[in-house]
């Protein structure tokens, strides 16, 4: 993973912001510009050079950081956070910046006095804005991560595991141990299976209900691989297909292609929504769009940028994103259908593979 590389573009950003060095605290940002997966770090990132940079954990991490860390100096102590403010400071730094969408009050006053006589800066999401386009390194993680929930979601349709008189934890459950199965370290987020009336609700969480014949059960889902999260929804049948459902089914697997194909670099995010939302919208179903038409994914299951009528920013080649409009009437049922994409030069990168077409089973 090109971590030294991640950590030059952050150098330059500081030398740009004329900060002497970023006190990162954030784990996922730690994560990101060093490899380094355990609970208690902080990493002091200095402008001038990566030599001069050094990574910080406790004890319970040694073998750990020398395995995921050995480009950097590495220093063992409690609080990490304050024994890196107290290094920058003896080493001469005058203004150090540091994270301050994730540090609490009480932690900042102990920041303060470890800085001495340096200066504390805010410098909010300097490493979230390099997150937001993805290197190949990252494509081929969040790839694979696609590819086992692609396969989990086959290997359950094949294998019979979508039938009447399953419930919707059993289903969740199956689909969790499959994703495992196909390389998984884990789900990205708690598995949504939603069964007739039920989805229609977004988020519906999994319940004792039972599959009947003629729902619509709707599955949102994701496998985590090396950090990286995956993001895909499909809506499927189960017996036989109502009119009204395939109908649905045809507005929001509309809407989508519409949304897929406006991923073009330069466009804003918010006409990227528009232009899904207005083919829902045309058919008189806006208010049945109850949410964004999606986000960006990678080391988190939502982080930037949001696909939505108040997102901000343009598509930059390199961002990963999900598309994933959806339908929902209340009592009835409701359609989603959802893919993680890279936005490419060009057209975007499909990763999620798994058939669009309306599924009956």
């Amino acid at each position: 993973m090109p971590y030294s590389s991640r950590r030059a573009t952050l150098r330059a950003t500081l030398r740009d912001r004329e900060l002497d060095a970023l006190l990162v605290t954030n784990l996922l940002n730690i994560r990101y510009l060093t490899g380094f997966t355990g609970s208690n770090a902080a990493l002091l990132v200095r402008a001038e050079s990566d030599g001069a940079s050094v990574f910080c954990t406790d004890g319970r991490y040694l073998t750990q950081a020398a395995e995921q860390v050995p480009d950097l100096e590495r220093v063992v102590e409690r609080p990490c956070d304050v024994a890196m403010a107290q290094r920058a400071a003896k080493d001469g730094a005058r203004r150090i910046g540091f994270e301050s969408g994730h540090v609490t009050v009480d932690a900042l006053d102990a920041l303060t006095e470890a800085a001495g006589s340096a200066e504390l800066v805010r410098a909010p999401g300097l490493v979230e804005q390099l997150r937001l386009v993805k290197d190949e390194a990252e494509v081929d993680a969040l790839r694979m991560a696609c590819a086992a929930a692609d396969r989990a979601l086959a290997t359950l349709v094949e294998h019979g595991g979508l039938r009447e008189g399953r419930t919707e934890r059993e289903i969740a459950r199956e689909l969790e141990a499959l994703m495992l199965d196909h390389g998984a370290s884990g789900p990205s987020f708690e598995t949504i299976v939603a069964t007739g009336a039920n989805s229609a609700v977004p988020h519906h969480r999994p319940t004792d209900a039972v599959v009947r014949a003629g729902d619509f059960v709707k599955l949102d889902f994701g496998a985590l691989v090396d950090g990286y999260h995956s993001d895909m929804t499909r809506t499927l049948v189960v017996g036989k297909a109502a009119d009204w459902q395939r109908e649905l089914y045809e507005l929001v697997a509309a809407a989508q292609a519409a949304g897929r194909a406006a991923l073009v670099v330069g466009t804003p995010v918010s006409e990227v929504d528009a232009a899904a939302r207005s083919v829902i919208e045309r058919a008189g179903y806006g208010e049945q769009f109850l949410h964004g038409l999606g986000h960006g994914v990678g080391l988190q299951i939502h982080e930037a940028p949001a696909l939505s009528k108040v997102g901000g920013g343009t598509l930059l080649p390199g961002m990963a994103v999900t598309v994933e409009p959806g339908v929902y009437l209340a009592g009835k049922g409701g359609v989603r259908i959802e893919d993680t994409l890279v936005v490419r030069a060009g057209a975007p990168e499909l990763l999620t593979l798994t058939t669009k077409e309306l599924v009956v089973v």
